[in-house]
């Protein structure tokens, strides 16, 4: 079964890695906006796009990591200065956007909505 973890800023998401051990496995990150206290993100395309990306994740390797990260509150992450679009381990223009870690694999944005994509995301294991 895949194993999921949660982390909240751009600080705790740098510590959480910095420590990580993914054991060779699959480390796939997905970037999105903070959940408001009703549970639902204040980013609408995020909002658009978890269905798919849940119901893809089925497909992913039960021997691999899914990170859900939350970038914080629309001003935060509207700021151009977010740590989350400086760093050149995230370099995130738009949310959601899912990665492989230290992998070239990403869809940004819309592509996270289409299911051909994103299976084949999960499931490509180069």
């Amino acid at each position: 079964m895949v194993q999921k973890h949660y982390v909240a800023g751009y600080e705790n998401f740098v510590t959480f890695m910095k420590d990580f051990k993914s054991n060779g496995q699959v480390v796939n990150v997905l970037f999105t906006g903070a959940k408001l206290d009703n549970s639902v993100s204040w980013c609408s395309d995020c909002v658009e796009a978890a269905p798919f990306i849940v119901a893809a994740l089925e497909t992913a390797p039960a021997e691999s990591h899914f990170i859900y990260v939350d970038v914080g509150d629309r001003p935060t992450w509207k700021d151009m200065n977010n740590p989350f679009r400086k760093d050149t381990d995230t370099h995130l223009s738009v949310i959601p956007t899912l990665i492989r870690w230290k992998n070239p694999q990403r869809l940004e944005g819309e592509q996270c909505c289409k299911a051909d994509l994103l299976e084949m995301f999960f499931t490509d294991d180069d």
